[in-house]
Order: C-alpha cells, then sequence, then structure tokens
C-alpha cells in the first residue's frame, strides 16, 4: 500500500510540474503580450529572456512527462492558453502583416491584389486614410505580392470580418495551429507532439505574429496524413491548396502523387488551376513578385553566404541548387523503393533547402517542425531555438555599423555553428548507438 502511495504521489508532483511549467510558460507569454501592446520600444534583451524562459518551463515539462501524465487534454489546453494569449498581442518585430491587410482590401476592392506593387498608389488620394496608413508601412512597396491564391482568400476574409485589422489573421491561424496539433497527435506520441505545441518560435511567428506558413504547413501535412490514409481525392485536393498558399509545398508534390494513377495528377492540376484562374483571368498572379524574391533577396543564409564571399550569385545557385537536388533524389528514390508508402523525410528535404537557401525566416521552420515531431532530432529543434536570432537586425539593434536589416557577422556564425554542433552530434550517437532522442524520458 505504501509503495502505491508513493507512485500515486510521486505522479501528482509531476502532473503539478508540467502545469507549473505552463503556467510559467502562459505568464512569460502574457508579460510579452503586455509589453508588445506599450508605445515604448522592446528592446531584444527583455524579448530574449522571456522566451528563454519560456523554452526553459517548456524542456521542463517535456522532460518529466510521460503518456500517462501528458494527456492530450492537457496539452491542447495549455497549447490553447499560450495562443489565446499570443492573438491578444501586437506583431513583434515584423511588418509583413501590413501586406496582407493591404492585400485583402485591393482583393475586396478590385478582385486581385496582384500585378499592381503597392507604390504605384503613392499620392493617390482615392485611397481611405486608414488603408494609406496601411499603405506608408508596407515592406518593399515597389514589388508586387509574393503571397499566393490561397492565401489571399485569408487575407480577404480579414477584410470582410475587421478592415486594416490584424486580429482576425492572428485568431484563424491559431486555430488551425491547434487543428495542426490535433493531427501530429494522431500522427505520433503526445510527448513529442509538446515540443511543437509549447513552441516559442511556432507562438511568435503564428499567434503574435498571423506569418501564414502555418496555415500552408498545416494544408501540407493534411495531405500527407490523408495520403497516408488512403483518401486520395482528398490528399491530392489538400496538396493544391497548400502548393496554392506556397511554393515551398511544392517539394511534397512527387512523395504524394507518386504511384497513384494519372487522374490524381490532373486533379492536382485542376484544384490548383482553379485557384489560380480567377487572378490569370485578371491578367496576373503571385510570379512577378516570387521572381523578384528569388533573384534579388539574401537575408540570414549560410551555405549561399558563405559561397558568395568568392562566386557570383548565379553560380553560387546552380552550385547549392544541384547539391539539394542530388539530396532530394536520393530520398524520392528511397521513398519510391518502400513496398508501402511511407511518410517522407520531411526534416531532412526541408532542412537542407533552409540550409542551401539564400532567405532563411524564422517562420520558414513552420514547414520543418511538423517533420521534427515525427522524426524528432537534436538539429531540428536546435535551428528552431538557433533561427529567433535573425531578428538581430541593424533596426533593431540600435546599430549604426550594421544595416538595417541585416545580421551582425557574429550572430550568423553563433546561429548556424549551433545548429551543425547538432547535427554533428546526431550523427556522432546514432552511428556509436549510445543515445537517441527517443531515450529521453523521467522513469517512475
Amino acid at each position: 500500500m505504501n509503495t502505491v502511495f508513493d507512485i500515486c504521489i510521486k505522479r501528482n508532483r509531476l502532473c503539478w510540474t508540467i502545469d507549473g511549467a505552463g503556467l510559467f510558460c502562459a505568464v512569460g507569454y502574457s508579460v510579452l503580450t503586455w509589453l508588445s501592446l506599450q508605445p515604448e520600444h522592446l528592446s531584444l534583451t527583455t524579448y530574449y529572456s522571456l522566451l528563454a524562459l519560456c523554452l526553459l518551463a517548456s524542456l521542463v515539462a517535456f522532460y518529466y512527462a510521460d503518456e500517462k501524465l501528458l494527456t492530450p487534454a492537457r496539452l491542447l489546453i495549455w497549447a490553447a492558453c499560450f495562443r489565446m494569449i499570443g492573438v491578444c498581442g501586437d506583431p513583434l518585430w515584423e511588418d509583413d502583416f501590413f501586406r496582407y491587410l493591404w492585400d485583402g482590401y485591393r482583393f475586396y476592392e478590385t478582385g486581385t491584389p496582384y500585378g499592381i506593387a503597392p507604390a504605384t498608389f503613392f499620392g493617390d488620394s482615392s485611397i481611405p486614410a486608414r488603408f494609406y496608413g496601411l499603405l506608408a508601412q508596407v515592406n518593399y512597396p515597389d514589388v508586387p505580392t509574393i503571397y499566393g491564391p490561397t492565401l489571399q482568400y485569408t487575407f480577404l476574409l480579414s477584410h470582410m470580418f475587421a478592415p486594416a485589422q490584424i486580429g482576425v489573421l492572428q485568431v484563424f491561424y491559431a486555430l488551425i495551429d491547434m487543428a495542426m496539433i490535433l493531427l501530429l497527435l494522431r500522427l505520433t506520441r503526445v510527448r513529442w507532439v509538446l515540443l511543437y505545441a509549447w513552441s516559442p518560435l511556432v507562438i511568435k511567428e503564428i499567434a503574435f505574429t498571423a506569418h501564414p506558413d502555418g496555415f500552408a504547413a498545416m494544408l501540407m501535412m493534411l495531405a500527407l496524413y490523408c495520403r497516408q490514409q488512403q483518401w486520395l481525392v482528398a490528399a491530392v485536393s489538400m496538396l493544391a491548396f497548400s502548393v496554392g498558399a506556397k511554393v515551398f509545398a511544392l517539394l511534397m508534390v512527387p512523395f504524394i502523387l507518386l504511384r497513384l494513377s494519372f487522374c490524381y495528377w490532373i486533379l492536382f492540376v485542376l484544384v490548383l488551376f482553379a485557384l489560380y484562374a480567377p487572378f490569370l483571368w485578371q491578367g496576373a498572379s503571385d510570379m512577378g513578385g516570387l521572381l523578384v524574391f528569388a533573384r534579388d533577396w539574401q537575408f540570414n543564409s549560410s551555405a549561399y553566404a558563405l559561397l558568395r564571399l568568392y562566386l557570383e550569385p548565379l553560380t553560387v545557385k546552380m552550385i547549392l541548387g544541384i547539391g539539394f537536388l542530388g539530396v532530394y533524389a536520393a530520398l524520392l528514390w528511397q521513398h519510391v523503393k518502400a513496398v508501402n508508402w511511407t511518410m517522407p523525410r520531411g526534416d531532412i528535404i526541408f532542412g537542407v533547402f533552409l540550409l542551401v537557401a539564400p532567405v532563411v525566416n524564422a517562420w520558414y521552420l513552420l514547414w520543418l517542425l511538423p517533420f521534427a515531431v515525427l522524426f524528432p532530432r537534436l538539429w531540428s529543434w536546435t535551428f528552431s531555438v538557433m533561427v529567433l536570432l535573425s531578428y538581430c537586425v541593424g533596426i533593431n539593434l540600435n546599430s549604426t555599423e550594421v544595416a538595417a536589416f541585416e545580421m551582425p557577422l557574429w550572430i550568423l556564425i553563433l546561429e548556424y555553428s549551433t545548429v551543425f554542433a547538432a547535427v554533428i552530434i546526431d550523427v556522432w550517437f546514432r552511428y556509436s548507438r549510445r543515445y537517441s532522442l527517443n531515450s529521453i524520458s523521467y522513469k517512475i
């Protein structure tokens, strides 16, 4: 009896530890929300300190959790709590949301947000004052929008509910993110889903900042889940919607469509065409902005930035592109040879893609993290933490030595050296067979 009683006491203490960690995170995000609403400029030191404390509490909960202590209900309650707190705040260190709101306005007014750069409307007296205020804060106003039609419909929906207000998109994308957590719970153990559900990166980029990549990644994961369940029409349709949201989803197209009959390929093309058709009818799409993005932009890159010290941009892109295609082809061939359809190694695909990409924004990791839940490795979760250093740019540092949207060299070195060190640790211990992330658990 004493043994049973002691076990019950210990379990209760561990439950309190998990809930205490959740409460600690909730307080941290509440403080961050309050600071985001203040007129004073939030310091990076305060920002990173709060996120570090929330990360530490999340790791404590992860360490002490097992399937009996961390039930799906407990996980979902805390995840919903963090996201509700986040949507009450203002976007942090971001101005992309001005483009979302502007696109929603242009879509509502003219039937399309494409083809005309925001800068064209500078000085246009017909623009209502509140939207002219948005226009003044749109970044890269001389570039037409790069957001795909699936996302544009969400921007339109936001405009119809609350013009010029980001709150609707924050709530919508946060709800979609909760759906992502539910989906991941069907694919793997609840303990690993905690790393995603409590991730400071996910909460910051989706709940606080309303980046739509989480919505696009959710559509991609839903397509993969439907493919696993042999719900083929749904899988192909969701894949088309994901590609229509962001081109990153193209990386999953062969893994879903291979082995399927030609009619499913036709269905994919038809659904994607249906998304684009209303805009193509009016003469424009997101391709103009995407071409400018692919040709000219560079930010927070690793291999690309290193090779650019010695080679021209086009040469670097060709070298890295060939290297990526080699890795991609090897993974695809392995997938094709499997007897039954299996979940692709999206962690490796998106990880290598981000390694060679000229632009690595923090929210791009939202494409990687669902696979990091399914295939947990130290490097992927380390990357999700270190990529937050990408907000250390000149304008946020109040630096006169670093350009407004450039990162100091030492920050880049710190970010990627830490990630590469995690890769080495993963490889070393995998082949030495002395370590596995799955072995990290608290034994009662």
